[in-house]
C-alpha cells in the first residue's frame, strides 16, 4: 500500500510550516548534491561520534533531519509530509506543529542511537519526524481517508489501517535490525528504530496536546 493523498477538503488553514518543511528538505538535499560526501559526513549525525563528544556534535541531531541519501529518498518522504503533515498542522497550530516535528525527530535520532551508540554509519533523513507526523496522525484522524496505490488500482482505506499497517512493518524491521546489529558488522541500510521512535514519540505529544486542547477538528 502506497500513499497518495488523503481528504483535505476541511482543511482550512494554509499550512506553511508543512510547506516550508518540504522547501527546507528540498534545498538542503540540493546542496548536499553539489557538497558530496564530505558535507554529508559532516552534518549527518553519526553514532559513535556524538558519543564521544556531545557537545560539539549535537548540531547535527537538527541537520541530519534536513539531509536525505538519494532522490528516491527525499521524495519518499516529502510525499508523506505533504498528504499528513497539513492535517496535524491544522489541529496544532503552526508553531506547536513545528516544535512538534522537531522533537519528534529528536526521539527519533535518539531511538536509533540507543539501539548502536557505536555505529560509525551516518544517519539521516527526515523519516523519524515524519513518523512522528503519522502517529499524530493516526491518533487525531483515525477514520480520515487516504487513498493508496494498491498493485494498479487506488482505492480508499482509513488511517487506521494504512499508517498502522506501515508502523508493524517498522515494529517488526526494527526487531529484525536489532538483531542484526547483535549478529553483524556495522552496516548502514534503513534506521528502523528511528521510524519506531519517531512514531511513538508522535503519538505520545499529540496525545498531551489532545488533552490540553480539546478534541481535534475530524475530518
Amino acid at each position: 500500500m502506497f500513499p497518495i493523498g488523503d481528504d483535505d477538503s476541511q482543511v482550512r488553514i494554509s499550512p506553511i510550516v508543512t510547506t516550508g518543511l518540504i522547501v527546507v528538505n528540498i534545498l538542503v538535499f540540493l546542496v548536499e548534491l553539489n557538497g558530496g560526501d564530505a558535507l554529508v559526513q559532516k552534518w549527518a549525525f553519526v553514532p559513535s561520534r556524538f558519543a564521544e563528544d556531545p557537545a560539539s556534535n549535537w548540531p547535527t541531531i537538527f541537520t541530519a533531519m534536513f539531509m536525505h541519501g538519494g532522490w528516491l529518498h527525499l521524495f519518499g518522504n516529502m510525499l508523506y509530509l505533504y498528504i499528513f503533515g497539513d492535517n496535524v498542522e491544522e489541529s496544532f497550530g503552526h508553531v506547536k506543529f513545528l516544535i512538534f516535528y522537531l522533537v519528534a525527530g529528536i526521539a527519533a535520532t535518539f531511538a536509533q542511537y540507543a539501539l548502536n551508540e557505536n555505529s560509525s554509519i551516518p544517519n539521516l533523513g527526515a523519516s523519524g519526524a515524519i513518523a512522528g507526523v503519522l502517529g499524530a496522525y493516526i491518533l487525531l484522524f483515525p477514520q480520515a481517508r487516504v487513498d493508496v496505490l494498491v498493485g494498479r488500482m487506488i482505492t480508499s482505506m482509513p488511517a487506521l489501517i494504512v499508517i498502522g499497517f506501515w508502523f508493524v512493518l517498522q515494529l517488526f524491521s526494527g526487531a529484525g535490525s536489532i538483531v542484526q546489529t547483535n549478529e553483524t558488522a556495522d552496516t548502514g541500510g534503513v534506521a528502523y528504530m528511528a521510524h519506531v521512535g519517531g512514531f511513538v514519540a508522535g503519538l505520545a505529544i499529540a496525545l498531551l496536546f489532545k488533552g490540553r486542547g480539546g478534541p481535534p477538528r475530524t475530518v
